[in-house]
C-alpha cells in the first residue's frame, strides 16, 4: 500500500510495517510479525524493487510483534537490524516484561490474537544480532532516518523521523487503533511499561512538522504530530482524571 511518493506501508490496522523507498535503496521500519515475509517481498515487488534493495530494518522497540522478519532479512541477506541499546536485549529475546493489559472489549483482542496468531506471531525468531543507536543518531540508511528517544512504552522506544518521507514512525508510542479495546484515533498505546513516562516523551515529538505520524498499530495519521502529540495526551489525562 502506497501512502506517499516514498513510502509503503504492509500489514493493516492491527500490524504494520513502513517502507521508505529512494534511489538508495529502501529502509524497513519495524518486521510486524514473521508472517508478514510474503507481503514484504510482494510490495517490493510492486514497487520495482526486491529484498536484495532492503538496506536496514530499523526497529521502534524490541517487542516480538515488531521484529517478526528481521532475523530472517538479517540471517538470510545480510540486513542489518537496528534497535536502540536500551531494547537490544529484548530484541535478541534476552528479556521481556508482561506489563498490565487494561481494559478489554472482546471483539477487538480476539480480532488482534488470532491475526498474531495467523501470522505466525507466536514463533517469533529473536535478532540474533543487533546495532545498537541512541538518541539523536542519524543512520546511514535510504531516508537518512533520525532516531528520537521515547522512553515509555519500553526503555529503548524510539520514534524515526524521515523527512524525505515527511514522517515520523512512531511504533508503540502511541496508537490510532487501540488493538485491545477498538477505540480509534490518536490514543495511549496499551502494554506499555511506563504509561506516565510514555506520554512524557511524545512531548519531544512536537514542532518536528513532519505531516505523517505512522503506528505499529492504526491507521496512518496525517493530521500533523503536534496535533496527534495533543490528541494523546489529552486522552491520557481524560483516562486518569
Amino acid at each position: 500500500m502506497q501512502l506517499g511518493p516514498s513510502l509503503h506501508r504492509i500489514g493493516n490496522d492491527i500490524v504494520a510495517v513502513y517502507l521508505v523507498d529512494t534511489p538508495e535503496g529502501v529502509t524497513v521500519i519495524d518486521a510486524g510479525l514473521a508472517g508478514h515475509w510474503k507481503e514484504l517481498v510482494s510490495e517490493l515487488d510492486a514497487m520495482g524493487r526486491s529484498v536484495d534493495d532492503v538496506r536496514g530494518v530499523v526497529l521502534t522497540h524490541g517487542d516480538s510483534d515488531h521484529i517478526g522478519f528481521a532475523e530472517r532479512l538479517r540471517r538470510e541477506h545480510g540486513v542489518p537490524v537496528y534497535v536502540h541499546e536500551a531494547d537490544a536485549a529484548r530484541a535478541r529475546g534476552e528479556e521481556s516484561t508482561k506489563p498490565e493489559w487494561g481494559h478489554v472489549k472482546v471483539g477487538p483482542t480476539t480480532r488482534f490474537l488470532w491475526y498474531a496468531v495467523r501470522k505466525n506471531g507466536l514463533r517469533t525468531t529473536p535478532v540474533a544480532e543487533v546495532v545498537a543507536v541512541h538518541d539523536g543518531d542519524l543512520l546511514d540508511l535510504p531516508g537518512s532516518p533520525r532516531v528520537i528517544a521515547l522512553p515509555g512504552h519500553s526503555p529503548g522506544s524510539i520514534a524515526i523521523h524521515v523527512p524525505a518521507a515527511d514522517a515520523v514512525f512512531v511504533g508503540d508510542a502511541l496508537t490510532t487503533r487501540h488493538v485491545l479495546t477498538g477505540a480509534e484515533g490518536p490514543l495511549p498505546a496499551p502494554f506499555t511499561d511506563d504509561p506516565a513516562g510514555a506520554i512524557a516523551s511524545l512531548q519531544r515529538l512536537v514542532g518536528l512538522g513532519a505531516t505523517w505520524v505512522l503506528p505499529g498499530h492504526g491507521t496512518p495519521w496525517n493530521g500533523g504530530v503536534d496535533e496527534a502529540v495533543r490528541l494523546v495526551t489529552q486522552a491520557a489525562s481524560t483516562a486518569t482524571s
